[in-house]
């Protein structure tokens, strides 16, 4: 059974969010683990004004996860999803085997470190020039 690292984007009902935070957040955890997954990253993302409505709500609580789930699984947890009364929207996307590690740090808050030392930041479209002859002035 093959297993892939999935993207889980989950729209709360902000409502049942703010009264039971964890439980509303452990609920999706559990339900990927009970299916045979591991959890790679779960933080809340945001919460603000929704666009539009949904079942006449206008603010939303979204909730980021990464995690590995074998893949014939997908369909009970997106079935698990649809049960859940705290869950108005979900999406589940497949991430690309190289860009995992990345991802998964830039969830956690992670920066990845570059070696700048080496590199001078360049001005597009202006030349760099050794003629010291220009900066003169000249008395005529």
């Amino acid at each position: 059974m093959t297993t892939g690292v999935y993207e889980g984007f989950y729209l709360f009902d902000s409502n049942r969010y703010a009264r039971d935070p964890n439980s509303v957040s452990s609920a999706i955890q559990d339900a990927i683990t009970a299916l045979g997954g591991e959890i790679l990253v779960s933080r809340l993302w945001a919460e603000q004004k929704l666009a539009y409505q949904i079942n006449g709500h206008q603010k939303g609580t979204y909730w980021l996860i990464y995690f590995k789930l074998p893949t014939l699984k997908l369909t009970e947890l997106n079935r698990d999803c649809q049960l859940n009364e705290s869950l108005m929207r979900w999406l589940f996307t497949r991430c690309d085997d190289r860009l995992v590690d990345a991802l998964v740090s830039h969830a956690q808050g992670i920066v990845p470190h570059r070696d700048t030392e080496d590199k001078k930041p360049v001005a597009v479209g202006v030349e760099d020039s050794d003629d010291d002859e220009s900066d003169e002035e000249t008395d005529e």
